[in-house]
């Protein structure tokens, strides 16, 4: 058997509590997983787990097994990572985050992009409105909206994420189009449930904050079902822009309050600091800004 699979089938057993959780992580069965422990133990001629139906715990032969053989992992990987920053083209596996609709919207598409012109590199594009930690799960890239506070990553700026109001023509037929915040009292609002726990439409007026305090006739936790009601003409959208570009181009939504429309937030792009970051990252990042000029 591989001593250096040994090597990490033991870890992920410590870190995870149990074979199972290891099984889980590596891909393999909890049957070969304990095919291993029981090999590492023959061959290091001690054991290295005490076990029973409710636990498990180190022995002491285990407790210098794991620290060291965690040393030897993170060697190997500093190593393979410095054969790979030798590399001319980027290749690899490259970790993504972003939040859900910008990304499904904006970077999934830039990423399909980016692979037709590296296809020796991978990418895992997680999609959450999380805030997740870089270093503590092993991201290479993060893009954020709104202002960054954290001078452990390298922050890059990107775009402004504008916000606009928009309907149905069909609405803007029985209703009229409303000119000023204070108009809004005789229109009908979709609402985001996510965005304010009030459910109230928070705008720019020209003495401070402008708030919509009648309740929206439709409230829904999904962006893209907001969008489908307001073609439908059910009434007026606060939404991304990004959003409904294809809408607002076709006619099917139309802009209005446009002096009324709430400050656009930066968009970022975050990653760890590195003196020599790899090929796969630069490129990606490089492939996201030219896009975003």
């Amino acid at each position: 058997m591989d001593k250096f699979r040994g090597m990490e089938t033991f870890i992920a057993v410590v870190e995870c509590g149990s074979f199972t959780g290891a099984a889980t992580r590596l891909e393999m069965s909890a049957v070969m997983v304990g095919k291993y422990i029981a090999w590492l133990e023959t061959q290091l001629g001690t054991r290295l787990l005490e076990r029973n139906t409710r636990r498990q715990s180190l022995t002491d032969a285990g407790r210098v097994w794991f620290e060291e053989a965690k040393r030897v992992i993170e060697q190997v990987a500093i190593a393979e990572r410095s054969v790979e920053r030798l590399r001319t083209a980027p290749a690899g596996t490259l970790r993504v985050t972003a939040p859900t609709s910008f990304g499904g919207c904006v970077i999934a598409p830039l990423t399909a992009t980016f692979l037709q012109r590296f296809p020796e590199v991978r990418v895992e594009l997680d999609l959450t409105n999380r805030m997740v930690d870089l270093v503590e799960e092993g991201v290479d890239l993060a893009i954020r909206i709104g202002d960054i506070h954290t001078e452990d990553l390298v922050a890059k700026y990107l775009c402004p994420y504008r916000m606009v109001i928009c309907a149905a023509p069909d609405y803007l037929a029985r209703h009229g189009t409303p000119q000023t915040p204070d108009d809004l009292v005789d229109h009908l609002c979709l609402s985001h449930t996510v965005w304010t726990a009030r459910n109230e439409w928070r705008l720019p007026g020209v003495e401070g904050e402008v708030r919509w305090k009648r309740d929206a006739i439709l409230r829904c936790n999904d962006g893209y079902g907001l969008r489908m009601a307001a073609i439908a003409g059910a009434g007026l959208l606060l939404q991304p822009e990004v959003l409904v570009a294809d809408e607002l181009a076709s006619g099917r939504l139309i802009r209005v309050l446009q002096s009324y429309t709430p400050q656009p937030r930066p968009v970022h792009l975050l990653w760890r600091q590195d003196l020599r970051p790899l090929p796969k990252l630069t490129q990606f990042i490089a492939h996201i800004m030219q896009a975003g000029e």
